[in-house]
């Protein structure tokens, strides 16, 4: 059989002329590193990066805090403004990616991040760093949900689950990375910038975007640019080796332009679509997500305040990001076998419980270690899985935003639960007595999602 192709003029098959779907043919072809591989690879470098400036924030926050003085309270603010900031991005681009393309949005996370933390680095004043961490976020919280729906729209569906919970193998890579790197910069030279200005690299990733990654086929047959995701298609169909076969692309009404109101009228499909899935998703993203940033932000701050050395607290920190690896890869394994569901319910609260027991014996090094190490392994098993389950909660038009909000829900806890976490939870309950009350969160949202959402394991994307 030969190829069907088509011509800007020529129209595409009628939905009952008996041929599969592009969507179809996308969705049941072979994966291989240089098709859908090299997304994977790419997307994946912009999330280790995206990983290594949050976790940055852990590091500065105790130099910071050395530097010009700042109270608990003060220091707060550097993690809260970058994690509000991620807030307003993960909305603000995932809207974007629904409406220019994931490929373009993708672009400009990544220049938008990189150029305001290493402007950071340009400041002595408290306000105008907090600014900066604040614009950084903006470009940080778009990487997410862009990330997934780019690689998920191009991975099969029988590879999907695997594929896009080993994209979370980048994020501990990058968080250890941040921990190891600045330890040797800031131990070598004694200056908090030289961790700031490495950021410049992220920069250098948007030429591989744009030499390599094509706009998603989903997305532009979503726009009615049929003749576009038809190259896409064919080009993937050539490099996988899949056999060659016709199919139909149908027209699509192309959607009206980004403006505030589309940001709100987006907002209110998300929740028309099912109010049960949304109110599933927001909640796991808002306990699940507040635990580890309290933990990859603060972790090195609770340990200096224990009596640990500096170098050895960033260290510490940087093993439990980099163990977190081997959580995803056993995530990578498990998430087709227990389903996502089962695998999110189990591990979530297991993580928490290592942090309320860990808050317990502060001053056992060797258990400390034990359980900073097991926190960093489980709660990666958890987060991969979680990442998977929203993205494919939500059709096509509606990936973007619904993660999107979701991880915006999940930035603004992030945000002003470590505030409230280091200002009144733990002077009023103690280190263990307010890790005890993020379980309990973790463990509520749990029973919500076990009632009011399905399991995804094997769906085919709508």
């Amino acid at each position: 059989m030969t190829h069907h192709t088509s011509s800007p003029s020529s129209p595409a098959h009628p939905p009952s002329s008996g041929l599969p779907t592009g969507e179809e043919v996308l969705q049941t072809l072979p994966w291989r590193w240089g098709a859908q591989g090299r997304i994977f690879l790419i997307g994946g470098l912009g999330f280790m990066f995206d990983a290594w400036d949050i976790a940055l924030n852990g590091i500065l926050i105790p130099l910071l805090s050395a530097e010009w003085g700042l109270t608990a309270s003060d220091a707060a603010w550097i993690g809260t403004s970058n994690l509000i900031g991620m807030a307003v991005g993960a909305v603000m681009w995932g809207t974007i990616a629904d409406r220019i393309g994931r490929k373009k949005a993708f672009a400009w996370t990544l220049l938008i991040f990189s150029v305001f933390t290493v402007a950071g680095a340009m400041t002595n004043d408290l306000t105008w760093f907090v600014l900066f961490r604040f614009l950084a976020g903006v470009g940080l919280g778009g990487c997410v949900p862009v990330d997934y729906a780019l690689v998920g729209e191009f991975t099969p569906a029988k590879h999907r689950g695997r594929v896009l919970t080993a994209m979370d193998g980048w994020w501990p890579i990058g968080a250890a990375l941040a921990g190891f790197v600045s330890a040797w910069l800031v131990g070598t030279w004694n200056d908090w910038r030289l961790p700031l200005l490495v950021m410049v690299l992220p920069a250098l990733l948007i030429f591989f975007v744009r030499l390599f990654v094509p706009e998603s086929p989903l997305y532009l047959i979503r726009q009615g640019r049929l003749d576009e995701a038809r190259r896409v298609i064919d080009g993937l169909v050539a490099r996988t080796g899949a056999a060659v076969r016709e199919y139909q692309l149908e027209a699509s009404e192309r959607p009206a332009g980004l403006t505030l109101k589309s940001m709100g009228e987006q907002l209110k499909l998300v929740w028309a679509y099912s109010w049960r899935i949304t109110t599933a998703a927001w909640v796991m993203f808002l306990a699940v997500m507040t635990v580890y940033y309290i933990a990859l932000q603060w972790m090195p701050h609770f340990l200096i305040e224990a009596g640990y050395e500096q170098s050895r607290a960033f260290i510490t920190s940087a093993g439990m990001a980099a163990v977190g690896l081997i959580g995803v890869l056993i995530s990578t394994a498990l998430v087709e076998l227990t389903g996502r569901r089962a695998l999110l319910a189990v591990t979530a609260p297991i993580a928490t419980a290592m942090l309320v027991g860990l808050a317990l014996v502060m001053d056992v090094p060797g258990l400390v270690l034990t359980l900073v190490l097991a926190f960093g392994l489980i709660i990666q098993i958890s987060i991969p899985v979680l990442y998977t389950y929203v993205s494919e909660l939500y059709p096509t038009h509606l990936r973007g935003s619904g993660f999107g909000w979701a991880s915006t829900v999940s930035r603004i806890g992030a945000g002003i639960g470590p505030l409230l976490f280091v200002a009144w939870l733990e002077p009023t309950l103690g280190l263990a007595g307010a890790f005890s009350v993020c379980l309990v969160s973790v463990v509520i949202a749990v029973v919500v999602m076990v009632r009011l959402a399905p399991d995804t394991t094997r769906e085919h994307l709508t």
